[in-house]
């Protein structure tokens, strides 16, 4: 893994204007940069990434079957009492799921680390499958790549080939997203067009303009009926939102569905650490409530949190995260080195949610920046790669998104 300097695309901003991309730039930062890209060998994505990203994938389906069988999981992870029952249907059911992120450290020596799951509403989709396959493309036919090199990349075509497998064809589905939002209109605008190559129809409304019927069915700005729904608006919040209490009588499909809930959840890290101890892609996690009652002695299950802790207390006293289990772009996350705070996120949002930790994996440094791999999910396999670097240990949202390639 490497990070190599390249000659920019003198086209790129244009292009980039011309198919929509108006969020290559962001808060007065780039976000899209291409004044390099990160290099790896196929070994390096087929068995570092892509089949790690694959089994973890699985584990976490074990992980949900695991969690709503246990109520105080599902408290633990703060799935609204009320709303319990719909996220276990959900998955009892089997409602389709179809894409997720996962968000790696990785140097390409040592086994990536799963560091979270963006299992519910990831973004970063088009970026991830459009728009640095066209500036792979166009390296190659400018000669600035060689021939032969290609790109850890089928995002999109595995989108096209999951949604088809889910619906029948001509079946219609909707996208929502809040308003005024660049980032989150261009992911669902990604899926979109995944949609509709595969032969379905595909019909976008703002969040804010989604009605209920007397009958409560959702409708859309237009009055028609919403019966397969992906929301770019998170199952946390939806949750406690007043139109949760209609969900289930709605005769809606929801994508993703309601048992990805437990998956976005930084709640999951401790639970897989329980069922899988040791497997080299995951780090010690534990609840911060389970590690406190467990060193106070408080109760017959808290001997095993902690003899589970003493075996992973000298990685964790090197270098652990403090992540509260619903947190978005970093927010409220503090990183700790024998005791001593070396970063903190400047924003304290979700500060009132319980708190995991979990062993420090440093993320490998380029030129002063970070990147974190994030592997994309389709359907239950890995098909692609996206990376995003930062200053920061902590990758926040001036992060920079940068294109790939695997050397041929």
């Amino acid at each position: 893994m490497q990070k190599i300097t390249l000659p920019e695309r003198p086209h790129w901003r244009a292009q980039a204007k011309d198919v929509g991309f108006n969020f290559a730039d962001m808060h007065g930062e780039p976000y899209w940069d291409e004044s390099s890209a990160y290099a790896f060998s196929i070994d390096q994505i087929e068995n570092g990434l892509e089949d790690p990203a694959t089994a973890l994938h699985a584990m976490c389906r074990e992980a949900v079957a695991h969690i709503i069988a246990s109520e105080s999981l599902m408290e633990q992870l703060a799935i609204p009492e009320a709303h319990r029952d719909l996220v276990a249907e959900s998955w009892r059911r089997g409602d389709q799921e179809i894409y997720g992120r996962f968000d790696f450290a990785y140097d390409g020596q040592e086994p990536a680390k799963l560091l979270e799951y963006n299992a519910d509403t990831p973004t970063s989709l088009y970026e991830s499958a459009a728009f640095q396959w066209q500036w792979l493309e166009d390296q190659l036919a400018a000669g600035v790549l060689p021939e032969g090199t290609d790109q850890f990349n089928g995002i999109h075509e595995a989108l096209v080939t999951r949604f088809g497998e889910v619906f029948e064809q001509n079946s219609d589905l909707h996208f929502t997203a809040v308003a005024g939002n660049p980032e989150d209109y261009g992911t669902v605008e990604a899926l979109g067009w995944a949609v509709r190559e595969a032969g379905l129809g595909a019909h976008y409304c703002d969040l804010e303009k989604i009605a209920l019927s007397d009958d409560g069915q959702f409708l859309d700005d237009e009055d028609r009926r919403i019966a397969v729904l992906f929301k770019l608006y998170p199952w946390e919040d939806l949750l406690r939102d007043e139109y949760a209490d209609h969900i289930a009588g709605s005769g809606c499909l929801f994508l993703e569905p309601a048992w990805k809930a437990l998956l976005s959840n930084k709640g999951l890290l401790p639970v897989l650490w329980n069922m899988f101890e040791g497997h080299p892609n995951l780090l010690p996690a534990f609840f911060e409530a389970d590690v406190a009652d467990a060193m106070a002695g408080r109760g017959a299950p808290c001997e095993a949190v902690a003899a589970a802790f003493g075996r992973s207390e000298a990685q964790l006293g090197a270098g652990h995260v403090r992540k509260p289990i619903l947190s978005r772009e970093g927010a409220s996350v503090s990183i700790l080195k024998s005791g001593t705070v070396i970063e903190q996120s400047k924003s304290s949002d979700y500060a009132e949610h319980p708190r995991i930790i979990q062993a420090y994996a440093p993320l490998p440094q380029f030129d002063g920046f970070r990147p974190v791999i994030g592997a994309w999910i389709v359907g239950q396999t890995c098909a692609g790669i996206g990376i995003r670097e930062d200053r920061s240990r902590i990758t926040q949202d001036l992060s920079r998104f940068k294109p790939h390639y695997v050397a041929g």
